[in-house]
């Protein structure tokens, strides 16, 4: 079910042997991603729930559902790149039928993201399933 940019992170990550290198590689899909317009950067998608600073701005453009987003702590921008590696372009009605926590432990992150991390990224998630939700 996952889209294909994301099953080409997973298969990037099999291929790294630890878990620094995972990280690594994270960050630098954050950083590889355009900052949002800090018009964009407005209480109505910020997101709560997380320990740093994180906005997500969806769009859902001929019934196809994609967002972008970002956030002042750099693994959480990783985190924001990952997430619209599973996401974007996907029909809006088929994002709620992602088990986003099944895919993204195939990555191992449940294991390697602090308590506050992890509750972000469930933040994050809740706020994209909602918004196809609502646009369903």
């Amino acid at each position: 079910m996952a889209a294909e940019a994301f099953e080409d992170i997973v298969a990037d990550f099999e291929f790294l042997d630890d878990w620094e290198d995972r990280y690594r590689y994270v960050i630098d899909r954050g950083r590889s991603m355009e900052a949002l317009d800090d018009a964009l950067k407005v209480p109505a998608t910020k997101v709560d729930g997380c320990a740093s600073q994180v906005w997500l701005h969806p769009k859902i453009e001929d019934g196809r559902f994609s967002f972008e987003g970002d956030s002042d702590a750099m693994i959480v921008r990783g985190l924001i790149a990952v997430l619209k590696a599973l996401y974007n372009d996907m029909p809006v009605v088929e994002v709620t039928k992602v088990d986003a926590p099944a895919e993204l432990a195939r990555l191992g992150l449940n294991d390697h993201l602090s308590a506050q991390r992890s509750n972000g990224l469930r933040a994050m998630i809740e706020r994209i399933r909602s918004v196809a939700a609502e646009a369903a």
